[in-house]
């Protein structure tokens, strides 16, 4: 039979929420049937017992098969069991029994016994494991050695826990492979300690004949987080070392191990499981601090409006992590201070009341708490956030005009003016369709003079005028306009009177330009009409019927001048005749434009157009064409084809009729016309031959005109002498064009000499060209322009590069001195006194190949000439007078007392380098 031993030391408590460790002592001997063994862990306040009842795997209902009772300060009246399971249950006197079949799958079964005052509401939670064994029993004879009474508990407590075990048989002690499954080892998070504490002592049976050693593994001991439990290798006591943290990690899996001296491994390896209790050390928390959601006024109650979350890090299993909802506080509470409420386990807010108007209330700051235990606000642990509802707009109120008439004023004539501004007022949310006006024309404009638009700032309707409005057919429009939004008006909303209203526009008489009634006015007549001659009368109309005022008719444009008006009634006159063949006409029309003005004020016109479509007269004779033609000497061989150009149009020109005329004589005798068409005709040679030369050759061409109208035209023709293709020659077009050889023969020598003279002007040039480089390269040096660079003077170097008297630059008052000194002691800037050398001549024309000898030559004269300038680098330029008190300038000194700094001379190049080693290294030295 399986006995189940519990330790007194480490126990379990009923109490809220808070499950502490135990410390069983489990042995077992033989085999035995499915028997349940149950082991609760106690605390102070807590007492079990248990009856040692036999239970099959396949329980009976109502077979009771344990007991609790629960003991409290105030005694335990009242006090009900319930547990997790709708397997078992506990009656009111603490009998746990199963309410039907069970089939125990597992080798153990984890209850939840829960115990709870209806009076004060406390609530206190106990763990059960069922452990499931086995007995081998046989024909219902019980093991020798063991009663079949109840166990006294109290006679087997321990601390110790008996993994491995021996059996012993007839033949002595030997090892049994057993599968056992060592409950889990429960401990408190948050302990206070005093820390390492015990958890559980382990042994094996083997340790009176060895010494053994102990050693967990796993995390917590040997891997990270190190050390979290340690275990006394000597006495297999297990501790935990510090307080334990679920929310960190809710369980570990150790391996304990016993090994003898050498290492040996004595034991298998077990495994031990320790759960971290939970308790309630962490409020829930909120996903956001705020939230947002929103709700359509008028809602009705149960709308949802937004969800609420909170977190609690504890188990959410137990009530630690249960969070239940409620709303603290409503900000404003209008209509009523409960507009909303939460559903306490899934955080949906919805509303309640109805009466929501964003017109009144815009917005809602509901506090929402979250409170775990299950909404024990004595016991759970609570945290808050902020539900910021927004009452949406719908559109419940219906656009109204501020007043029931409007008025404006139009000027006559003119579009795209605002006329009036229709002011509404809408209390629905500004700038959204539920507030947006439009508005429509109902009745009073037929003719679609006017459209209201509206301003999107200000939502008001402007009345604007689309199409011109004329003051003599209508002085004023009476307008019914109706108002609407963009959006519908929500179910049950009715339109109010005050959505349509009057507007009274008054139109303004202006002073508008006169008008010609046809414009464009075409008449019709022939050309050439006598200068006077009246055409018509082209008058205007002045359409301000209300205004006396007087009309006077100008001309605008007139491009040939050809036309008058009468200004006071606009009859219309010829200043000239009238020409349709004049560059004016375009298409047998001439365009004319005539300006009306008022005398009103401002005065105002209008232009009207007149068109004259010209009739063709026959006033142009035909012109003959080509003008010019040649024809071989001899006939028969090609003829010249003619025709004629006519000015005119149908039928004023062709079939024209082309004839020669008879004086002079010689012209019918030398030439004859043939007749092709109506337009066209041949002339020919009547004789066999004809000198080749130029002749001209009347013809007179008349026309098919009413009257009929000719011309005599003169074509010069050139005759002359034909290949045997009928074609002129070269000589033979010479000829004709009446130039004799000798003529050929001058122009073709003047040919010649233009074309040698050219040749010379070309071999001229190029010979210059080549004298120009070839040219001696030394001049005379008033004539030589290519020296660029000139020298104008020379100062010579500095004090420090020269050692000479200053008193040489002194102006001598007298040349005494001069020149009674001694040979040889001269002033360095006189001239020496001696023969001077000779220099080499520059020879008259020079060769390119002696400029380089001539160069040198004198060069070196130039080196020896101790006469040649300049005589020394030191020159006097001016003279200061004797006894002079400035000195040498290198007398000038500057004084390093002063706060002059400059170091800025380095920065100014080497030329500067010299001053500013001088002066910019003053401090330095």
């Amino acid at each position: 039979m399986g006995i189940l031993q519990l330790d007194p030391h480490a126990s379990l408590a009923f109490q809220k929420k808070t499950i502490q460790r135990s410390s069983p002592r489990i042995s077992w001997k033989g085999r035995s049937y499915s028997k349940v063994s149950v082991y609760i862990l106690t605390q102070l306040g807590v007492s079990l017992s248990t009856d040692n009842l036999d239970a099959y795997r396949t329980s009976r209902a109502p077979m009771p098969f344990c007991f609790v009772k629960f003991n409290n300060c105030a005694g335990n009246k009242g006090v009900r069991y319930e547990t997790n399971s709708l397997d078992f249950k506990v009656r009111a006197d603490g009998t746990m029994y199963a309410v039907h079949q069970v089939q125990m799958a597992s080798k153990q079964l984890i209850l939840m016994v829960t115990a709870w005052d209806p009076q004060t509401l406390g609530r206190w939670e106990a763990i059960v494991r069922f452990l499931v064994g086995e007995k081998l029993q046989h024909n219902g004879h019980k093991p020798k050695g063991r009663k079949s009474g109840p166990v006294d508990l109290a006679q087997q407590q321990s601390d110790t826990l008996l993994p491995w075990r021996q059996h012993q048989s007839a033949k002595g002690l030997r090892r049994q492979k057993r599968d056992w499954v060592i409950p889990p080892i429960n401990v408190p998070e948050n302990s206070r300690g005093p820390f390492p504490q015990q958890l559980v002592r382990i042994r094996s049976d083997k340790d009176k004949e060895i010494h053994i050693r102990y050693s967990i593994t796993g995390v917590g001991a040997d891997q990270p987080p190190m050390e979290v439990f340690s275990i006394d290798p000597v006495s297999g006591r297990m501790y935990v070392t510090r307080p334990m943290d679920r929310e960190e990690r809710a369980s570990y899996h150790l391996r304990a191990h016993a090994v003898d001296m050498n290492g040996n491994k004595v034991e298998n390896p077990i495994d031990l499981y320790i759960y971290v209790i939970d308790m309630n050390d962490n409020r829930p928390e909120f996903i956001n601090q705020v939230y947002n959601g929103s709700v359509d006024e008028g809602s009705k109650p149960g709308t949802y409006v937004m969800t609420v979350t909170a977190n609690d890090a504890d188990d959410s299993t137990t009530a630690n992590g249960m969070v239940r909802y409620r709303i603290v506080t409503q900000t404003p509470q209008s209509p009523s201070q409960n507009m909303f409420t939460i559903n306490s386990e899934t955080g949906d807010i919805v509303t309640v009341a109805a009466g929501l108007d964003r017109e009144k209330v815009q917005q809602y700051m509901v506090i929402v708490q979250a409170t775990d235990m299950e909404g024990n606000l004595n016991y759970g642990l609570s945290n808050t956030a902020t539900a910021i509802i927004t009452v949406t707009d719908v559109n419940d109120n219906p656009p109204e005009f501020t007043t029931s008439t409007y008025s404006g004023e139009v000027p006559e004539n003119r579009v795209e003016v605002v006329v009036a501004n229709l002011t509404v007022m809408d209390r629905d949310q500004p700038h959204s369709p539920n507030w947006n006006a439009i508005y429509r024309i109902i009745s009073g404009d037929p003719s679609g003079h006017f459209t209201i638009r509206t301003d999107p700032v200000t939502n008001e309707g402007m009345v604007t005028v689309v199409k011109a409005v004329d003051y003599e057919m209508n002085r004023a429009f009476m307008l019914t306009v109706m108002v609407s939004n963009q959006a519908p008006l929500a179910s049950g909303i009715q339109m109010s009177f005050q959505s349509t209203a009057g507007v009274t526009i008054s139109v303004t008489d202006v002073n508008e330009a006169p008008y010609f009634p046809t414009n464009h006015k075409l008449i019709r007549l022939e050309e050439g009409v006598p200068t006077g001659t009246v055409l018509t009368t082209f008058s205007a109309v002045d359409p301000d019927r209300f205004m006396q005022q007087a009309v006077r008719y100008s001309k605008l444009s007139d491009p040939a001048n050809w036309l008058n008006i009468n200004a006071t009634n606009g009859q219309i006159t010829t200043a000239a005749v009238l020409d349709r063949e004049s560059d004016y006409i375009k298409n047998n029309v001439y365009e004319a434009t005539f300006l009306a003005a008022d005398n009103g004020i401002p005065p105002a016109s209008g232009t009207g157009t007149l068109q004259i479509y010209l009739i063709d007269i026959n006033d142009n004779a035909p012109e003959l064409l080509p003008k010019e033609a040649q024809i071989c000497e001899k006939p028969n061989l090609n003829v010249i084809n003619i025709t004629a150009a006519d000015a005119d149009i149908d039928p004023n020109v062709g079939p024209f009729v082309f004839e020669l005329p008879s004086v002079p004589s010689a012209v019918r005798k030398n030439w004859t016309i043939t007749r092709l068409n109506g337009d066209y005709a041949q002339l020919s040679l009547r004789i066999m031959y004809l000198e080749a030369g130029v002749y001209d050759v009347p013809i007179i061409v008349t026309d098919s005109g009413n009257p009929p109208l000719y011309n005599t035209s003169i074509i010069k023709v050139k005759v002359c002498p034909c290949d045997e293709n009928g074609d002129c020659t070269t000589i033979g077009a010479v000829a004709a064009a009446g130039l004799g050889t000798g003529a050929i023969i001058a122009i073709l020598i003047c040919i010649i000499i233009l074309l040698t003279m050219v040749l010379l002007f070309v071999v001229w040039m190029k010979r210059r060209e080549k004298e120009r480089h070839t040219k001696q390269l030394l001049i005379d040096p008033e004539d030589d322009v290519r020296d660029n660079i000139l020298k104008y003077d020379e100062e010579g170097g500095g004090e420090e590069d020269q050692d000479y008297d200053l008193s040489q630059l002194q102006q001598p008052e007298t040349m005494d001195h001069v020149l009674n000194k001694a040979p040889g002691v001269r002033r360095v800037d006189e001239r020496p006194i001696g023969a001077e050398p000779q220099y080499p001549i520059r020879p008259v024309i020079p060769h390119p190949g002696d400029i380089g000898d001539f160069i040198n030559e004198g060069l070196r004269a130039a080196d020896n000439d101790p006469t040649a300038p300049p005589y020394d680098s030191l020159l006097v330029f001016d003279y200061e007078g004797s006894g002079s008190t400035a000195g040498s300038v290198s007398s000038l000194n500057s004084s390093s007392s002063g706060d002059q700094d400059y170091d800025y001379l380095n920065d100014w190049g080497p030329r500067f380098k010299k001053l500013a080693d001088m002066y910019g290294g003053g401090e330095e030295d």
